[in-house]
């Protein structure tokens, strides 16, 4: 492993009470807030629909390392490439299905491609909201390792980000054009991440993707105040109606939490912070021990 000054606090929940509004870092906008009921709210649903018992006897989803990207600015490496090596090695002894994002610089998107090219494996590739051409360049770079195409549309709400390499706001027509585009010539499923308001529901109903996942990117993105499992137990009967099926991130943090999202239809779940905080605690083997304590 490269060497690291993790900025992660290691607290012993993570919950978003330790890293408030550290961006770069772990942290989240305004204060946490997101962040925080993103953590709380899974423990308020089903609202005395269902038992706990209940509960434990559905299919759980499958559990997905969501797209990280920053491995120095917001983790601590000393050397960039190294997290998405680690960070990838790490997840597959977990037997954690994969996602890579991307960012800038093009170092990042292409080390998360070598990473998973190195463990002769597939993942999810989340691409940010560039002019079209741009992101059919990047898909194309990912096309040997993408198992999965996603355009991550709630990156254009990050104003550095969005400043930095001119993000689009999507609208339906753009977006049909990569979804043809993925689905007809790379031949894999279209996702479209980031679904956490009612404008795009809208989208949702025009595009209809293969994929949705509902996400706020762990609440450091500032469009609305609310938690991802509150948009999920609120919209997944309308949002099942319009794509293949549905994921979800966002502080799930207890083996309970996978089997809510399972009860409102989410057929993923993808988890960031806790694998960042397992692997620069405890090195490669640090996410399969979370994993087995936490989730099985």
């Amino acid at each position: 492993m490269s060497k690291i000054t993790p900025k992660c606090h290691f607290c012993t929940e993570c919950r978003g009470t330790g890293c408030i509004s550290e961006l770069p870092g772990t942290g989240g906008i305004r204060k946490n807030i997101n962040f925080q009921l993103n953590c709380s709210d899974w423990d308020i649903y089903p609202r005395n629909e269902v038992s706990d018992e209940e509960l434990y006897k559905l299919n759980p989803p499958t559990i997905r390392l969501a797209p990280i990207t920053g491995g120095c600015e917001n983790v601590g490496y000393a050397v960039e490439e190294e997290f998405y090596y680690d960070m990838i090695e790490a997840c597959c002894r977990a037997d954690i299905a994969l996602s890579i994002g991307d960012g800038c610089p093009d170092v990042k998107l292409k080390s998360g491609i070598t990473a998973v090219e190195k463990q002769k494996t597939k993942a999810a590739v989340f691409i940010k909201p560039y002019a079209n051409k741009k992101i059919i360049e990047r898909a194309e770079w990912a096309s040997n390792i993408a198992e999965i195409i996603g355009i991550d549309i709630d990156a254009y709400n990050i104003i550095t980000m969005r400043n930095l390499v001119s993000l689009e706001k999507k609208n339906a027509e753009l977006l049909k054009e990569i979804k043809q585009y993925v689905n007809g010539v790379l031949k894999v499923p279209f996702a479209l991440k980031g679904i956490f308001t009612t404008q795009d529901i809208e989208l949702v109903k025009a595009l209809k993707p293969d994929i949705v996942a509902i996400s706020n990117h762990g609440g450091r993105v500032d469009n609305r105040t609310g938690s991802t499992i509150d948009f999920l137990a609120e919209q997944h009967k309308t949002l099942e109606q319009y794509c293949g099926e549905i994921w979800i991130d966002g502080g799930i943090r207890k083996k309970r939490d996978i089997f809510v999202a399972s009860y409102f239809g989410a057929r993923q779940v993808m988890i960031a912070r806790p694998f960042i905080s397992a692997l620069c605690k405890d090195g490669l083997d640090g996410v399969k021990n979370y994993v087995e304590k936490t989730y099985k």
